[in-house]
């Protein structure tokens, strides 16, 4: 099926709804959320941004062998989650913890990956949501692998395959974009652009007009929008989101957004930016964006952002309590997790293990 290119471009400027200053743009073409999505958005913000400080210090108290902090992406975050049905899928990145948790995975479980547990933490089928990947762009395959089984079985599960501007640059990438299009797979690739690939900026990874515009060489739709307008991203991810359902295939929506913060405990960011350009980004903050437009609207209120600042603490307290709990490794496990079901082979190491442990015991 050829389309034509001109249908697949994304928008000149990415999509905004409401400007850094919390002002309503009244841009046409797209409606701007009802304000209870709004304000459940705001208050899984609010938690997101205090989930990556309380996460930033259990990184300093040797809580977290390391942190990819995504200070500054909670609305791209949340949204991943929001616009999701309980049946679809998510495919997150080491950076997407606030996402997994805004999805509804306990932010314990969550984190184990980072504190080093080998197991990881969470079940993936419980909230479907897969597990973090480290590796670049490696999750892209599998999103599209899944999303592909669920059209076969016609099943009405869409997909959101998430990575980072540099995850762009990888083969699998490309791989993925190329068979989702071809399938027409239920999938949307959503790429939070925060402007760097650990050091490397964005103007030495790609001279494409913007990421989005890569669709077209796939066949499929792009779209650009502002990263820190929650309005904007909920209004276009979420269309990407109804498209897919319906059937008419993978889109890529390219979020510009910005990491306030270093790439992770282990980075020194100030070797590669300037305060200047951080500085020139806080002004967009999504939180306070959102916040300003909601309390203009006379729609939060100070109890209610109360209520809200109550909540993120009590989960910033129960991520604190769970990760500062030391683990009684079980080496029988090493054996339960390996197969569906355990092997000859597994089952006689495993009986040498328990064996051991025995002789131990006695």
């Amino acid at each position: 099926m050829t389309r034509d290119p001109d249908l697949l471009l994304p928008s000149d400027e990415p999509v905004m709804l409401i400007d850094p200053s919390g002002e309503p743009t009244g841009l046409a073409g797209f409606d701007l959320p009802s304000s209870d999505v709004l304000l459940r958005a705001y208050a899984a913000m609010v938690i997101g941004r205090r989930l990556n400080d309380q996460a930033y210090a259990l990184v300093r108290q040797g809580r977290l062998a390391v942190y990819p902090s995504s200070h500054g992406q909670e609305a791209c975050q949340v949204t991943a989650a929001h616009v999701l049905a309980d049946g679809d899928w998510m495919f997150p990145t080491y950076r997407d913890t606030v996402a997994a948790v805004a999805r509804g995975v306990d932010p314990v479980e969550v984190l184990v990956l980072l504190k080093g547990d080998w197991h990881s933490g969470y079940d993936p089928y419980r909230h479907r949501v897969a597990p973090q990947a480290t590796p670049l762009a490696t999750q892209l395959l599998h999103a599209v692998g899944v999303a592909q089984a669920a059209k076969l079985r016609a099943e009405p599960t869409v997909v959101m395959a998430m990575c980072g501007d540099g995850a762009t640059s990888e083969g699998d990438f490309h791989e993925a974009l190329n068979f989702a299009a071809v399938f027409q797979a239920p999938v949307v690739f959503f790429v939070q652009n925060n402007e760097y690939a650990i050091s490397v900026p964005l103007a030495r990874q790609s001279v494409a007009p913007s990421l989005a515009h890569k669709g077209v060489g796939y066949g499929l739709p792009g779209e650009r929008v502002d990263g820190n307008d929650t309005a904007a991203l909920l209004a276009v991810v979420g269309g990407a989101v109804d498209r897919a359902r319906a059937g008419e295939g993978p889109q890529l929506v390219e979020a510009h957004t910005y990491r306030m913060q270093a790439h992770t405990n282990a980075d020194d960011a100030t070797r590669y930016r300037r305060d200047a350009e951080v500085a020139a980004w806080i002004e967009r903050d999504p939180l306070t964006r959102l916040e300003t437009y909601l309390r203009a609207q006379g729609v939060l209120t100070d109890e209610q952002a109360a209520e809200f600042a109550e909540e993120a603490e009590r989960v910033a307290t129960h991520t604190r309590a769970g990760l500062n709990q030391d683990v009684v490794p079980n080496p029988e496990e090493l054996f339960d997790y390996v197969y569906a079901h355990r092997t000859p082979q597994l089952e006689e190491q495993a009986a040498l293990v328990a064996d051991e442990l025995a002789r131990e015991d006695a």
